[in-house]
């Protein structure tokens, strides 16, 4: 009786899987967009800012 390993049912180490994915162009472009980032930087803020005056009820 042969015995199958387990672990022919998963990916292998160093595998095009094994790596992150690329960003798409528009994510490139809101990590490099300075008006984009103080934009998310002051919607971040205002969150906060509401959090702290009213209480997190």
């Amino acid at each position: 009786m042969k015995h199958k390993s387990h672990l022919t049912k998963y990916t292998r180490g160093y595998t095009e899987f094994s790596y992150a994915p690329i960003p798409t162009w528009f994510t490139r472009f809101k990590r490099k967009c300075i008006i984009y980032q103080a934009w998310r930087w002051l919607v971040l803020n205002v969150k906060i800012l509401r959090i702290v005056a009213f209480g997190h009820s």
